[in-house]
């Protein structure tokens, strides 16, 4: 098992001290006394950004499933047609520098929409204040991706009076990241910390199975995988994995799946996912369910995406890597 000093060895720029602030940069991101923004007769939200950035879509995405706004995400260059003067664009970038998100920005010469943008600066912010785009900064911590939890809660806040969420249940979400952050934190290392646990069993490539309201903290574990412990992951949706991918556990392979549920899934779901840990099970293939925490769609992905993020750093740590520099993106980002 890793130690603090190995963590405070691998992990150079000291990421997982962010991380043991996720809770507290939470509430007081919410807590920020900020203009909200104040829009009528909104029935489409688009979010766009990519990487950590886009990970913020992805949750309200799941905020907004049940509700009457139709949701789009992009995580490219190009808004979708639909888009008219009832729809708000959400364009997150934390740098300020992506190249899709300010492609994105320049529709406003070009559709009637409403916009508003959020980074810690940069280009963005730039160009927002030379084309009259309403702009908001939020300081970017570490780096993107561990400034999720800032950017995610100050975002709350602003867009609160589009979001159909109550105020309860994102005081909520921050009290169950506190109580889990006394179990996961660089302060417990140890056998009981879940996260590091969890990181310990990993040595394939782990597939990640997830039901449809958890597709957010999925995408957003593949991509701390990919990112931080520098490891290939795969997702799939529990119930299509069913009809295709199911398939490729008839060989063997170095492939280790994990078991995102909800505590409350469909019941239907919940079938499934008793039929894929049989299956599992009659092939001798060993495998990690997850169980969300009781509460609210917030509570229960922001809890996972905070576990399973401090697992990507534990298992860089294992792997005696620096989760912090992403070389290969600033490669790609050097010939943009």
């Amino acid at each position: 098992m890793i130690t603090l000093n190995d963590l405070k060895k691998y992990d150079l720029q000291k990421m997982y001290q962010v991380y043991d602030q996720w809770p507290q940069i939470a509430k007081e991101s919410y807590n920020t006394d900020t203009d909200k923004i104040r829009l009528d007769d909104i029935d489409h939200m688009v979010f766009a950004g990519m990487g950590g950035s886009g990970a913020i879509g992805d949750v309200f995405s799941s905020i907004l499933s049940k509700t009457n706004i139709h949701v789009s995400i992009v995580k490219g260059y190009l808004l979708p047609k639909t888009v008219d003067k009832n729809t708000l664009v959400v364009v997150t970038s934390v740098s300020g520098n992506t190249d899709e998100s300010i492609s994105i920005l320049r529709h406003t010469k070009k559709i009637q929409t409403n916009f508003i943008a959020f980074s810690s600066g940069g280009k963005m912010e730039k160009f927002c204040r030379n084309n009259r785009i309403e702009h908001r900064n939020i300081q970017q911590i570490h780096s993107p991706r561990a400034s999720f939890s800032s950017f995610l809660y100050y975002m709350l806040a602003i867009l609160q009076p589009l979001i159909p969420i109550k105020h309860g249940d994102i005081t909520e979400s921050i009290k169950q990241m506190q109580k889990l952050g006394r179990n996961i934190a660089s302060d417990n290392i140890s056998p009981d910390n879940k996260a590091l646990e969890l990181a310990q069993w990993i040595k394939g490539i782990p597939i990640i199975y997830y039901p449809w309201g958890l597709n957010a903290a999925a995408i957003r574990f593949r991509n701390s995988l990919q990112e931080n412990s520098k490891i290939h992951a795969m997702i799939e949706d529990v119930i299509e994995s069913s009809h295709n991918g199911i398939v490729a556990w008839e060989k063997p392979s170095n492939v280790q799946p994990i078991l995102l549920r909800g505590k409350d899934d469909y019941y239907k779901t919940q079938e499934r996912w008793e039929i894929l840990k049989e299956y599992f099970d009659k092939k001798d293939i060993d495998y990690r369910e997850l169980i969300s925490n009781n509460g609210s769609i917030l509570t229960k992905v922001v809890t996972f995406i905070y576990m399973l993020d401090y697992a990507s750093i534990y298992l860089a740590v294992k792997l005696k890597t620096d989760p912090s520099p992403v070389r290969a993106i600033d490669f790609v980002k050097s010939k943009l």
